[in-house]
């Protein structure tokens, strides 16, 4: 992991400036094959996407984890466009996000503020859908998750901001994250146990999308990138990325033979 910033990160709620991306990169002697950026969810701090991130760049799949945009949203939308006007950036480029991240990236892509390859979303929260109150940090850490090690790397000091899964989202933003105006391939990651973005109000907004394509992960809950199947929803999105690399078709790479009638 290379870190572009400096000292322990912490979780801010002031209004400074935001954080330099946290990048995982590639293994030496190992050529990029794409770029993921990747917009984390409310309150947490870039590090809560390790596991995630470490999985994809040993498959030769960089990731950069950009500002919490519910928290800094000019921010987050800033570093997206910097990142996609550096000169001789691995392509495709994919624009990744989790919870209040994912619906970010789809107004980006859905309004023309960026362009990019693809969009790889966890956990998106849709407006018709009921959000969970908080009701204490144990109530929190199961609706973030199932996996008992990702819950203990949400309770160190600084992973995340406790409450602020339960904070609002704009109302604008549901209105400008509309899948249906959005016209590169689409890969959706969602737990059939989410209660803050439940599975069956998702799977309509995830059909208006021209090119989309919605996993479910079974118990899974909202932080699809890093839930109890974290190593199959990796593995998701790496066979997602293989084959964007083949062409925006996505054409299948492997495939389930029929051996009976």
């Amino acid at each position: 992991m290379t870190e572009a910033r400096t000292g322990a990160p912490v979780v801010s709620t002031d209004a400074g400036p935001a954080p330099l991306p946290t990048v995982w990169d590639v293994p030496p002697k190992l050529a990029p094959r794409a770029t993921v950026l990747l917009l984390p969810g409310r309150g947490e701090d870039p590090l809560v996407y390790e596991r995630f991130g470490r999985r994809l760049a040993a498959d030769a799949y960089p990731v950069r984890v950009l500002a919490d945009p519910s928290r800094r949203p000019e921010e987050a939308a800033a570093q997206v466009r910097a990142a996609l006007a550096e000169p001789g950036l691995p392509g495709p480029v994919v624009l990744a996000g989790s919870d209040a991240g994912a619906l970010f990236a789809v107004g980006l892509a859905a309004s023309g503020e960026v362009a990019v390859d693809a969009l790889v979303l966890a956990g998106l929260p849709v407006q018709a859908a009921v959000e969970p109150q908080a009701t204490g940090w144990e109530d929190e850490l199961a609706t973030r998750t199932a996996c008992p090690t990702h819950r203990g790397r949400l309770a160190e000091p600084g992973r995340v901001a406790p409450g602020a899964l339960f904070n609002p989202l704009p109302r604008e933003w549901y209105e400008r994250a509309d899948l249906s105006k959005v016209t590169v391939p689409v890969l959706g990651l969602h737990g059939t146990a989410d209660p803050v973005s439940p599975l069956a109000v998702v799977r309509s907004a995830y059909a208006a999308a021209p090119h989309a394509e919605l996993v479910s992960l079974a118990d899974g809950r909202h932080d699809a990138f890093n839930d109890i199947s974290h190593r199959t929803g990796a593995a998701t999105v790496v066979l997602f990325l293989e084959r964007l690399r083949q062409g925006g078709g996505l054409a299948p790479i492997a495939v389930n033979e029929q051996l009976w009638p």
